[in-house]
């Protein structure tokens, strides 16, 4: 039996361009239509839920797969039948799939997007074993999926592509040739890339030749032998990433279901998507859609694909970049302007019949739906160059949703792992309003009502988004993040009341949950139990007790990060108090007096479930401020010397605080860190050591080159300082939290002093 790991080259003559007639019209020769009644879904997390509920409502036994790391994931429990791989990678082994699928007597295979979506060979191998692969034909997926003979069949179609080199010279010295015609800047990409996997912008000469081994490397990597086999194209200095979400019949129908612009990234990996593009002429927009449909047909297209565009922003001209012959992750947003379900098309087409819609009728439903945007909710940390995390959802609350207006679609529940494995995506939020400017506003609300403790997000982040002035404009590029940089990752003052918060949430933590009413500013609250039992104390202020609290900034979006802000808190009567906040190292001398709130009344509720989750509500003396305080790690742990984390999620905003144990309290209010080694951030496999030991290194210089997630971070150093010691070597695989570096102490003293 045929290997089927690496996609094969199928090479056939340039073909005819075929009629771009958008009416279902099924003759005498028609395809035979044969309904699905059985399908495997052959991915994983978000993706394979999505399938499976649509496959679901239609009433197609689904099939779900799952490796061991997925073996309590939500997609593996969402079937009536799951069927195990074992290996982490399984799930691009096609063989073991088709096996799997014509042993369970499976009709159809549905391959959601990334793993084997795309691989040719195995929609081939699909088809010779009589299982009906959802998706387009393998000879389509081959020529588009070869970049350079995708350009070619492009070039014949009359759809423009970009000014560049796509052929068999290969050598540094022939490429460098090529660029140097083409003229710098230029872009260099993997024939067989994808997701920004293989990708280089090289400005100038002077940087060709690193820039090149540094894509090959990657794309070897990324996708195995041949993947570094590279193109040379022309980088496009104010570039838009648009595309248009096409889908063809086997009757030779195609349509396009409107354009989606996709230009908010970062490292070549979209962050968020919006249908229609903003600041787009209608002219320039109906064009679009023609030369994808042309791009489509050119190949003799069925199902659902996507033709991706560059737009240059100062000359209006556009572009073929490449098609994805496979399910977009943001199909989302097409289906809510076209009030479409692209799985269930997906489906029908794969049985043989024709396209459900005419281009006229999806013309009429976009006219009328108004806008669209998801944001993919990734762990990550935006504030360290988007560096990818991993771990559990110690808790978590999503917006309420409606499925014309706010959807969700999501891979996991609280509890679950957001697993090293496999791409850090937790969620897509998708929001649609009747025009753009309504749809940011839903989007920057439902962030606003996210509650995620456990990992990092960019959820953060995507708030700030909703409030760029550039961006609510509509002037969006592929640069837009490190263009607007300092207005993205501006830092936030953090108010007093959610230091007063985080205390309350610390003192009545041991309440047992109770149904009590929500407080107001009477005299005759509820009372509310203190730690251990015992209480504060009240009545005379001269006799009252008072509880200390210090808390340690950790949020990086926030001004205060790193500093100590000191809580009294004072109970003056059941359920009142009084709390005082002193800011900076000499209890509030540095910035200010001491900030004092009387009379503040709180209550707290928590439940069995989730008892690290306290939700306050409290007067204070000007408004009333509900909160939600999530404690991360245990009392224990901070009375063996470790400090207790909260998350304070108050008006929309999350704020990450250390609860400093008494021993560090001190300590703490002048301790000025310095860091004597450099841990692994995350899972991760050692790539290179950037340094060598006894270097000499500056704050900011790269010391060690990690894989996780399938992306490549670099580690940087946090001081400046003197190379001690390389603890790993390239190949290694590593834990969160391995030291990977460690520094002279002196060194690091002298340097920090």
């Amino acid at each position: 039996m045929r290997s089927i790991k690496a996609r094969h080259r199928l090479v056939r003559p340039l073909p005819r361009l075929l009629s771009t007639s958008s009416t279902p019209s099924p003759s005498s020769a028609s395809p035979q239509i044969t309904p699905i009644t059985s399908l495997l879904i052959a991915n994983r997390g978000e993706i394979a839920l999505r399938i499976h509920r649509t496959a679901d409502k239609l009433g197609i036994r689904t099939t779900t797969l799952y490796t061991d790391p997925d073996a309590s994931s939500q997609h593996a429990a969402c079937a009536p039948h799951s069927l195990a791989l074992g290996n982490p990678k399984a799930y691009l082994d096609g063989e073991r799939i088709i096996s799997l699928a014509k042993q369970n007597g499976i009709q159809a295979l549905h391959p959601g997007y990334g793993f084997l979506s795309e691989n040719a060979a195995f929609a081939s191998r699909c088809e010779q074993e009589g299982i009906v692969f959802v998706g387009p034909p393998a000879q389509a997926m081959a020529d588009m999926g070869d970049k350079a003979r995708s350009k070619e069949i492009m070039n014949a179609a009359g759809v423009p592509c970009v000014p560049g080199y796509h052929g068999p010279e290969q050598s540094e010295e022939q490429l460098l040739r090529h660029a140097r015609k083409i003229q710098f800047p230029v872009l260099l990409k993997s024939v067989r890339g994808g997701g920004g996997k293989g990708m280089r912008i090289v400005p100038s000469e002077a940087d060709f030749s690193q820039q090149l081994r540094s894509a090959r490397a990657e794309a070897r990597a990324s996708f195995g032998e041949g993947g570094e086999v590279m193109l040379v194209e022309k980088y496009i200095v104010r570039p838009r990433h648009v595309e248009v979400q096409v889908f063809a019949d086997k009757y030779g129908n195609c349509v396009a279901l409107g354009e989606r612009d996709c230009s908010v990234q970062r490292r070549h990996q979209k962050i968020l998507e919006e249908s229609p593009a903003p600041d787009l002429d209608e002219a320039t927009r109906l064009d679009l859609w023609e030369k994808a449909r042309r791009a489509a047909l050119a190949v003799g297209y069925v199902g659902a694909g996507t033709v991706e565009f560059i737009l240059d922003r100062d000359s209006g001209a556009f572009y073929f970049m490449e098609m994805n012959t496979r399910l977009q992750v943001e199909h989302p947003v097409s289906e809510m302007v076209t009030g479409t379900d692209l799985v269930a098309w997906q489906l029908a087409v794969a049985a043989g019949e024709p396209l459900p819609m005419t281009q006229g009728e999806i013309s009429e439903a976009i006219a009328a739906r108004g806008s669209a945007i998801e944001a993919r909710i990734y762990a990550e940390n935006p504030e360290k160059g988007f560096m990818p995390d991993s771990g559990t959802l110690v808790h978590l609350t999503t917006p309420e949703t409606d499925p014309d207006v706010v959807r969700i679609d999501a891979g996991f529940v609280q509890g679950d792992t957001v697993s090293e494995a496999y791409d850090g995506m937790i969620a897509k939020l998708i929001v649609r309003g009747p025009d753009r400017p309504t749809a940011i506003r839903r989007l920057e609300r439902a962030l606003q009502d996210y509650e995620v403790v456990g990992l990092s997000t960019n959820i953060e982040f995507l708030k700030k988004m909703c409030r760029s002035p550039a961006f609510v404009a509509g002037d969006v590029e592929t640069g837009f993040i490190d263009k607007w940089r300092d207005e993205l990752f501006a830092r936030r003052p953090t108010r007093d009341e959610v230091f007063v918060q985080a205390a309350l949430g610390s003192l009545l933590a041991a309440a047992e949950p109770s149904p009590s009413p929500s407080p107001s500013p009477s005299p005759s609250p509820s009372p509310s139990p203190s730690p251990h039992g015992q209480s504060l104390g009240f009545g005379d202020p001269a006799t009252t007790t008072e509880r200390n609290f210090a808390f340690k900034v950790l949020d990086a979006y926030a001004a205060e990060e790193g500093q100590v802000v000191q809580v009294r808190l004072a109970q003056t009567s059941p359920a009142h108090f009084r709390a005082t906040v002193l800011r900076g190292k000499e209890g509030g001398d540095e910035n200010g007096p001491a900030a004092v709130y009387e009379n503040v009344a709180c209550s707290s509720s928590s439940s069995v479930a989730t008892p690290s989750t306290n939700r306050l509500t409290s007067f204070f003396p000007d408004e009333r401020i509900q909160s939600t305080v999530v404690r991360t790690s245990t009392a224990r742990t901070a009375a063996e010397g470790g400090a207790s984390r909260l998350v304070v999620f108050q008006h929309g905003g999350r704020t990450e605080l250390a609860l400093l144990p008494p021993s560090w309290f001190e300590k703490a209010l002048g301790l000025k860190e310095v860091a004597a080694s450099v841990a692994a951030p995350m899972p991760c496999k050692v790539l290179k050591n950037e340094v060598v030991e006894g270097q000499s290194v500056k704050k900011g210089e790269p010391l060690v080159v990690i894989e996780s997630m399938k992306m490549e971070t670099v580690i940087r150093s946090p001081q400046d300082g003197v190379v001690k010691k390389l603890t790993h070597k390239e190949g290694d695989i590593c834990k969160a939290g391995t030291i990977l570096v460690l520094f002279e102490e002196e060194a690091v003293k002298e340097g920090d002093s």
